[in-house]
């Protein structure tokens, strides 16, 4: 890709570049009606905050419930072409494996433009490019110098560390054979960005094969995969040479997140931090080896109005050179608080919720809490004997704060959440583990709270906490989502007393623990959208994969006809759950298979007609049998999540 013009301000159109297939564009005005099928384009769009113009986007791409009128035209592998026509976009965004799109809007008017990122100067160059076309060249720039500066920290770091010998590592890929980027990817730049060694086995491209030979030799020290690269320890890494490796002798496998391992774009340089992290933790921790000054950096205030409360502000601060960042309340006098986490306690100046970002969590994980607590209270210039702490893995900058009133009654709730790891049903889900909070609530209203009320204000704040979590079909993270999610296991709830009329009692009949209630429902809510990225009004791709189930992975090749390969079967199967008919029967099924798994429905048989009838409709033809397509391992499958999929599956089998 070549941009023709420089980034100057303001934008002067029209503006001149060359894409990835060699195609020149003049773009005369900012586009307001886009199409991206490619997941790192449309991250980017969302960084630059221009989402207003994205009109369609693969499901492969999660948003919050503000951004839910942006439609879902398919999977990145097999988007519609019908769907992106009913947009009527003037930009699609494509990378060269969309022949068919490029082929079919090839004499429409309409640009079609190719971007990909084999390397991360590719990924740099995407974002400035986007950023010029929207008219945000400055966000852009931001974002690429905010990357660049968490780099430059890694490369301090590793010259502090110099001495250490270098570690091999190597991105694991695949599920029954071990495969991994090619020696010319931009997963090996990282890697050699976060001071590991790279593997180079003199073979280019995406994706390679590695032999045994090739394993065993490397010898990696630290491997790593996304997603269900997890079934590659089962299915690979537990044979004879395969296992004898550094890497898996010393358990040294992590996974991240896939839309980190898997893009060159906005994140690149957080994913260095924490693969690094991951890398070199013992030195890391070396309070010798810190390389950034101890010193908040950044205020950011939040008003309040409550007469007990002297300032409320989130900072950001360096803890081991990452960037933590902490909600700080500050009162005027000394409160009594209760939280969770530290019981009761009096005479409290501060109370504050800190998020640890993942790569604190590597380097700090040998050290306890108290230890944490005091590295906090250090570096905020706290008094560990007046200040209260919450700690958590969720963003501060996704923090949720509600308010609710009733007359002169009002509550304000600060809320972090993040339900994507560890999310449980408490009496289904085995602990085993402790972790600072998840989900993490801070209540405070301007009357005075007795200890019982602050006590009993526990379990109404715990019960809404439920409530939300139910209401959005947040789904454990065990089991294969399998059940609805009561918590993350590791959250908490503090309660800071309050000056004022006393108040003795919080539980649901009351008017404070109404307040309460809808403050933290609320909050969740928000935190879960802002953190994660999930909604009530999330798609049924994003649905079902929390359920551990993929179109792809679910069908059996050899039940599928000779008319269609697997691939084709799995196009037609999105794009008919593109119909919200069809996705609404799936939805169904999901929220009936639910009560029926616990017992609460005894007879599906009217659901099992609608299922037949469902089949019928999208084959357009009488069916003599019901084939079994799913995958025999997918036999886990609840019953009535699999009846209705298999008949989508025998409806277009049968078709034709």
């Amino acid at each position: 890709m070549h941009i023709d013009n420089c980034f100057a301000f303001p934008v002067n159109f029209p503006i001149n570049f060359t894409d990835d297939a060699g195609q020149v564009f003049i773009i005369k005005r900012e586009p307001v009606r886009v199409v991206s099928l490619v997941p790192t384009i449309t991250e980017i769009i969302f960084k630059l905050e221009v989402q207003q113009a994205l009109k369609g986007m693969t499901y492969h791409t999660v948003v919050p419930s503000k951004d839910s009128s942006i439609k879902i035209v398919g999977g990145f592998f097999n988007p519609s072409v019908k769907a992106i026509e009913k947009l009527n976009p003037d930009v699609i965004f494509v990378s060269s494996l969309h022949s068919e799109v490029k082929k079919y809007f090839k004499n429409q008017d309409v640009k079609i433009i190719e971007l990909g990122a084999s390397s991360l100067s590719d990924g740099f160059e995407n974002i400035q490019l986007i950023g010029k076309i929207f008219g945000r060249e400055d966000k852009a720039l931001l974002i690429k110098a905010e990357n660049d500066d968490r780099i430059d920290v890694i490369t301090r770091k590793l010259e502090m560390i110099a001495p250490v010998k270098r570690k091999r590592v190597m991105r694991l890929m695949g599920r029954d054979k071990l495969m991994t980027p090619g020696s010319d990817s931009f997963q090996n730049e990282i890697i050699a960005l976060a001071g590991g060694i790279p593997h180079d086995f003199n073979q280019n491209g995406n994706i390679i094969s590695v032999s045994k030979e090739q394993w065993m030799k490397f010898n990696p020290q630290v491997v790593y995969g996304c997603g269900k690269d997890s079934e590659l320890e089962q299915n690979i890494l537990n044979l004879p040479g395969w296992k004898d490796v550094d890497a898996v002798k010393n358990h040294q496998i992590y996974y991240f997140p896939c839309d980190l391992t898997c893009r060159a774009a906005t994140n690149t340089g957080y994913f260095v931090q924490w693969l690094s992290a991951a890398i070199y933790g013992d030195q890391f921790s070396n309070t010798k080896n810190r390389v950034v000054e101890k010193k908040i950096t950044t205020i950011r205030k939040i008003d309040c109005d409550f007469d007990f409360i002297k300032d409320i502000s989130i900072v950001e601060s360096p803890i081991f050179d990452f960037k933590n960042r902490t909600l700080i309340i500050n009162f005027k006098t000394p409160m009594k608080t209760i939280s969770t986490l530290e019981g009761e306690r009096d005479n409290i100046k501060t109370i504050v919720n800190h998020y640890t970002p993942p790569p604190n969590w590597l380097v700090d994980h040998a050290h306890g809490i108290d230890e944490i607590r005091k590295r906090i209270c250090s570096t905020l210039n706290l008094d560990m004997d007046d200040t209260s702490i919450l700690i958590t893995g969720a963003d501060m900058n996704n923090l949720a704060v509600t308010k609710e009133k009733f007359k002169e009654l009002e509550v304000q709730v600060f809320v972090t959440a993040g339900v994507n790891s560890n999310a449980m049903r408490m009496g289904r889900d085995k602990g085993g583990f402790y972790e600072p909070g998840t989900i993490n609530v801070i209540i405070m209203s301007n009357m005075q709270m007795s200890s019982r009320a602050m006590t009993r204000a526990i379990i109404t704040a715990t019960e809404a906490k439920t409530a939300a979590l139910l209401d959005m079909d947040i789904r454990s993270s065990y089991a294969n989502g399998a059940y609805r999610a009561t918590g993350t296991g590791t959250d908490n709830v503090a309660l800071i007393q309050g000056t004022g009329q006393l108040l003795e009692s919080t539980g649901g009949h009351t008017k404070l623990g109404e307040l309460i209630a809808k403050a933290v429902y609320k909050g969740v809510k928000d935190a879960i959208a802002k953190q994660n990225r999930i909604s009530e009004k999330r798609n049924i791709f994003q649905r079902l994969k929390k359920r551990g189930i993929t179109i792809f992975n679910l069908i059996d090749k050899e039940q599928t006809n000779c008319k269609r390969r697997k691939n084709q079967f799995v196009k037609e199967v999105e794009h008919l759950l593109l119909n919200p008919k069809y996705a609404g029967f799936i939805e169904m099924a999901l929220s009936l298979s639910d009560d029926y798994e616990k017992g609460l429905i005894k007879d599906i048989s009217a659901f099992e007609k609608l299922a037949d009838s469902i089949a019928l409709e999208i084959c357009h033809c009488n069916i003599i049998e019901t084939k079994q397509i799913i995958k025999q391992q997918s036999n886990e499958l609840p019953y009535v999540i699999k009846t209705a999929l298999n008949a989508v599956l025998n409806g277009i089998y049968h078709r034709d």
